[in-house]
């Protein structure tokens, strides 16, 4: 990753200032007359600079990016991504998305307002893979390129797809559940909300895997905690209720694996039940230390910005960027957190891009 680049201040005094003293000084009475006689050809420059200053700014790229929401550390990570990939490339990078994953409507009249200023690209992440539709396919009518990514829309209108697969990461967590529970006993999942397709393929992944290779465990529950912690913590809570016997909880994002955490280690089942978990946060990573949770599968939320901002970089140079991009998932627990290229991972220096808006 590239330092952003510093910029110079220009001085606040010109040539123009110190020859006019000059002139005070050395021709008294033929100031009046020299004051005049400059001042046309002093306004032309002006204009002219002006005028060179406007047309170079507005040769500049602009890209929006939408994400679902901005309450998870996940987004930040997201931001500070696409904020470093808008530096190395030269293009200007406007960030703004709803404050929770729910505000779906919120989150398409973002992409309208970003339609109507005409920006040059947009990547988003879409709430929905059926609502979002409608816009992408406006934007991309109107001449406007859109890279999709964390989660897929039901259509073909985008240049990109940069995300995780899914699907594969939550093979990646039934089987460390698995291998945690040697193999049998009553499991639960919290999950995220309906028609989410990222969380969905996860939550698909870890169901179907479950069902074929190991038939000793059982998926006693399935609630949906609605991207919210609290919620996730109050849906945890009746699971362990109506199922006293249960083994491990799969959660397949930062705040039902929060939540999960939180109604476990509140029940004092702390290691008595296994919680995988999806994404990483300061808490996430408190409780994997803590043990309260047992494993982590993480995704690449910096490289995420950083490619839809780059695939749209490529597409507005008359490139022709990869139709997707998967940018990975990583098993992180207890015995590896401490190696170097986990740490990039979980905590990358965020203050390094985000602080410098």
């Amino acid at each position: 990753m590239e330092n952003l680049p510093h910029h110079g201040k220009p001085s606040s005094k010109g040539s123009y200032h110190s020859s006019t003293k000059t002139m005070m000084s050395s021709q008294g009475s033929q100031l009046k007359f020299n004051r005049k006689s400059r001042a046309k050809p002093l306004g032309s420059v002006l204009v002219i600079l002006l005028l060179a200053i406007s047309c170079e700014r507005s040769k500049e790229k602009v890209i929006a990016v939408v994400p679902k929401g901005q309450a998870h550390i996940f987004w930040q990570m997201v931001h500070a991504g696409a904020l470093a990939a808008g530096a190395q490339f030269r293009v200007k990078v406007l960030w703004n998305g709803p404050a929770s994953e729910i505000e779906i409507s919120k989150q398409i009249n973002i992409v309208e307002d970003f339609i109507n200023r005409r920006v040059n690209g947009i990547v988003l992440a879409p709430s929905d893979e059926k609502a979002l539709v409608p816009v992408i396919e406006s934007a991309a009518r109107r001449g406007i390129p859109v890279t999709i990514f964390d989660s897929g829309a039901q259509t073909e209108s985008y240049v990109s797809f940069v995300a995780t697969d899914n699907y594969g990461g939550g093979v990646k967590a039934a089987h460390r559940m698995a291998e945690m529970l040697g193999k049998k006993g009553n499991v639960a999942i919290v999950g995220v909300m309906p028609g989410s397709s990222s969380t969905t393929q996860r939550e698909n992944g870890f169901k179907e895997t479950i069902a074929k290779e190991y038939p000793q465990i059982k998926i006693a529950a399935f609630q949906y905690g609605m991207s919210d912690r609290a919620k996730s913590l109050s849906v945890t809570e009746d699971i362990l209720t109506a199922n006293p016997g249960l083994k491990g909880i799969f959660g397949p994002n930062e705040s039902s694996s929060i939540g999960a955490a939180q109604a476990v280690k509140g029940r004092g089942l702390s290691g008595k039940v296994k919680i995988v978990g999806f994404d990483s946060s300061p808490s996430l990573i408190g409780d994997l230390r803590e043990g309260i949770i047992d494993s982590l599968i993480v995704q690449n939320p910096f490289a995420m910005g950083f490619e839809g901002v780059r695939t749209l970089c490529e597409k507005l140079e008359g490139k022709t960027p990869r139709r997707r991009v998967d940018t990975g998932v990583t098993l992180v627990t207890k015995e590896n957190l401490s190696e170097p290229q986990i740490q990039q991972l979980i905590s990358p220096t965020l203050e390094r891009y985000l602080g410098r808006q």
